[in-house]
């Protein structure tokens, strides 16, 4: 019985607001949807300024050339609002008193794509819109072969951007060469290569990281690209343009230009070497044979005293003649 008596209950609500919605149609049909009686409200969040106010207003004159409550076709009116390129959602209804409420969202671009030569943005749907030459919305700009696969991947990258304060300070722009992408700087003319969409935070962590510690000390103009791409290690390519880098880079070519004659040279070095240590063990030679001059001076003053004696031998000698 008690579900019978909601139900029953449902159906003469309906019916009764019903009825007061066709007498308020029949009491307004005749009546002129003026400006004051036309409310348009745009719900985004952001503020974003594609559809003005004034153009909605023409789009309801143009649908209803009468200007009549009665001919106004409602759905009509919805489809054709709903058609255009940077509206998201539209809702049209007639209050009681005839006044006609206009609830439109807007697309908020996430980033501006140039592609193939063509500007567009795109929304965190990774719906595509055109450009307004009214009005631009400020956001990241990304150039490259971006593929519509991989929209939604790259509008989470620039929303963790725009929400993170290091990387808002850093990041003004993406680029994708090939199939690798990369963050444009804000300091410097240097890129950090990230490569694909993947483990995005783990790669912005580890650019950070090499600020913090080491690129805090250095000239920003230093480096030409900072790679993150690789797992657990930073590659860093110096700019050719900066002056310490240009000299720098030269002594380098020119180590690499003497490296064969280097080796040459020290292969032939090595007998000088081993002469060098011929050289050397000679003079202990000279050290050694100074010893035997000693004796030749103890010999010669041993020799001094047998003169006697020997001056005596012949005296026996000539005593035995």
């Amino acid at each position: 019985m008690k579900n019978k008596y909601r139900i029953l209950k449902i159906v003469v609500t309906v019916i009764i607001l019903g009825l007061l919605l066709s007498f308020s149609l029949r009491r307004f049909s005749r009546e002129q949807i003026t400006d004051n009686k036309i409310s348009v409200k745009m719900s985004e969040k952001t503020p974003v300024y594609f559809v003005d106010e004034k153009d909605i207003r023409e789009i309801v004159k143009k649908e209803n050339p009468s200007g009549k409550v009665g001919d106004l076709n409602i759905p009509a009116l919805e489809k054709k609002i709903n058609s255009l390129p940077a509206v998201d959602s539209a809702n049209v209804y007639l209050n009681l008193n005839g006044k006609l409420n206009l609830d439109i969202k807007q697309r908020v671009p996430v980033f501006r794509l140039n592609k193939d030569g063509r500007d567009f943005y795109v929304d965190e749907k990774g719906t595509e819109f055109p450009i307004s030459r009214t009005y631009s919305h400020p956001c990241m700009l990304v150039t490259g072969n971006v593929q519509p696969d991989e929209y939604q991947k790259l509008a989470e990258l620039v929303e963790k951007i725009d929400k993170d304060d290091f990387s808002k300070k850093y990041f003004i722009g993406i680029s994708k060469n090939k199939d690798s992408y990369s963050l444009l700087t804000s300091e410097g003319n240097y890129r950090v290569e990230i490569g694909d969409l993947d483990n995005i935070d783990f790669k912005v962590k580890g650019f950070k990281t090499f600020v913090e510690k080491y690129l805090v000390y250095q000239d920003p103009q230093k480096y030409s690209m900072v790679s993150v791409k690789y797992q657990n290690q930073i590659v860093t390519t110096l700019n050719p343009y900066f002056k310490e880098n240009d000299s720098i880079l030269k002594a380098g070519k020119m180590e690499l230009a003497k490296a064969p004659v280097a080796a040459a040279k020290r292969t032939e070095a090595k007998p000088k070497t081993a002469e060098v240590k011929k050289a050397s063990s000679t003079p202990v030679k000279p050290k050694e044979a100074a010893k035997p001059k000693t004796h030749t001076k103890e010999t010669k003053k041993i020799e001094k005293k047998p003169p006697v004696k020997a001056q005596s031998k012949p005296k026996a000698k000539v005593k035995i003649e």
